[in-house]
C-alpha cells in the first residue's frame, strides 16, 4: 500500500514536525549518527508504547483513523501542550479531546497587571466552576471584597443566593440568579466539571430553596455581554456594560469587565474608587487624568 501524499496527509506532517523538534539527549538518548533533527519513529513509539509499525504507518497516512488512547500516548510521548493536543485530535478524529478539568490555583502577575490597568472598569477572573482568582480596586468598591473571603467563599453562586448585601445589589435579583444558574451550568459542563461542582450544587441546594429551584428547571445560557444594573448603598444604582473574554491559553479562566455605561455613571464610580484608594494610576504607573 502507497503512502498517502504529503499535501493530503496533515496528521502525518504534524507528528513528522513535532517529533523533529524533541532533543534526544533531554531523553538520554545519543545524539549522534542521526540522519534527521529530533527523535527516531521507533523512538516515538516506544515512549508511547505502541507498535513502531503502527506509528509509521500514522506518519504515512495508512492504518485508518487512530483511536483517542494512541492519540493521548503519542501527545504525552512528544510533550504536546494542552493546544497542541488539541490539534492533534482535531487532524487524527475530526474533533477535540474530552475535556479534563483541572482545578486553578491564580492568575498570572501579567495578567492582574491588566486588572489593575483598568482603575475604574471593575474587573474580575473567574474559573469554569465559577470561583473567584483575580480582581482589582473598581471590583472591590461595586461587586464584593473578595479579599476578605476565604477562598473557597469567592464562588459567584455562593455570593449571589446566601450573600444578603450581594443580593440587593441587584436591580432585578431573579433575573440575575437564574441567567447566573443557567450559565453556570453550561460553563461546568463545558470544562468537564460535573463532578468538582457536585458538592457546591448539593449545599446550595439545601441552603436556598430558590437556587433548588432554579437548578431544577435545567435552563442553559451562554453569555458574553450585556447591561447590568447595581445598587450601592451611597451613589445609589450605577448601570455598568461588561463583556466576558476568554483568557488566551487559559481555557479554564474568564475574563470579565464592567465599564460604566454613561458619564455620569463613570463618575460617581470614580469617585467611590477614589473616596476609597485615593487617585489611582495605570498598569504603569501613570496617574488616571481627570
Amino acid at each position: 500500500m502507497s503512502s498517502a501524499a504529503p499535501g493530503h496527509n496533515p496528521l502525518g506532517l504534524y507528528l513528522k514536525d513535532r517529533r523533529a523538534k524533541l532533543d534526544p539527549a533531554a531523553f538520554g538518548l545519543s545524539g549522534t549518527r542521526r540522519r534527521t533533527p529530533g527523535l527516531r519513529r521507533e523512538e516515538v513509539a516506544q515512549r508511547a508504547n505502541i507498535s513502531p509499525t503502527w506509528y509509521t504507518w500514522l506518519e504515512q497516512g495508512r492504518g485508518g483513523a487512530p483511536s483517542a488512547d494512541v492519540l493521548d500516548r503519542i501527545a504525552r510521548a512528544l510533550l504536546l501542550t494542552d493546544v497542541e493536543r488539541e490539534h492533534l485530535y482535531l487532524l487524527g478524529l475530526g474533533r477535540p479531546p474530552e475535556v479534563r478539568y483541572r482545578p486553578t490555583e491564580g492568575v498570572t502577575p501579567r495578567l492582574q497587571r491588566i486588572l489593575d490597568a483598568l482603575p475604574y472598569s471593575p474587573a474580575l477572573v473567574k474559573t469554569a466552576t465559577w470561583d473567584v482568582v483575580a480582581w482589582n480596586k473598581a471590583a472591590v468598591v461595586m461587586l464584593t471584597d473578595y479579599a476578605m473571603l476565604p477562598p473557597e467563599q469567592r464562588n459567584i453562586l455562593r455570593l449571589i443566593f446566601l450573600d444578603p448585601h450581594v443580593r440587593a445589589a441587584q436591580n432585578d435579583w431573579e433575573a440575575v440568579a437564574r441567567f447566573v444558574v443557567s450559565a453556570f451550568r453550561v460553563d461546568a459542563a463545558r470544562a468537564g466539571a460535573a463532578e468538582e461542582v457536585e458538592p457546591l450544587v448539593e449545599e446550595l441546594c439545601r441552603l436556598s430553596p430558590e437556587f433548588d429551584a432554579m437548578w431544577r428547571d435545567n435552563d442553559v445560557r451562554s453569555y458574553g455581554g450585556g447591561l447590568k444594573h447595581l445598587r450601592h448603598p451611597t451613589a445609589g444604582t450605577i448601570a455598568l456594560e461588561y463583556s466576558a473574554f476568554a483568557v488566551d491559553e487559559r481555557t479554564d479562566l474568564t475574563m470579565i469587565i464592567y465599564h460604566p455605561a454613561t458619564a455620569e455613571d463613570l463618575a460617581r464610580l470614580k469617585g467611590l474608587v477614589e473616596a476609597r484608594y485615593g487617585k489611582l494610576s495605570d498598569g504603569d504607573g501613570r496617574a488616571i487624568p481627570s
